[in-house]
């Protein structure tokens, strides 16, 4: 479900005021630049349909290796995080 464009720009229009720290007797600012916002999205978008970015990809820490080999066992312990769990075997 979709939210209304009044909602869109009511969200919008809050996270501004959050950004520039919370100033008083800015509220029509606000509302009037989110409201542009949506406009130019709805202008960029196929049939009105807003577009979300993609989630970025977690990627692997970077690690220095140090002379004691510390970096194998970080790197070890990242890709056993990531392999799938086996499920546990039945109790007999």
């Amino acid at each position: 479900m979709t939210e209304s464009r009044d909602e869109w720009i009511k969200k919008r229009a809050y996270a501004i005021w959050e950004e520039e720290g919370y100033p008083t007797g800015r509220d029509a600012a606000h509302w009037e630049q989110a409201s542009k916002e949506r406009a130019s999205v709805e202008k960029t978008s196929p049939h009105g349909i807003e577009v979300k970015p993609k989630a970025k990809r977690k990627t692997a820490p970077k690690v220095a290796v140090g002379s004691n080999g510390a970096a194998a066992a970080v790197t070890q312990a990242v890709a056993a995080k990531r392999a799938p769990r086996k499920a546990p075997a039945a109790k007999v």
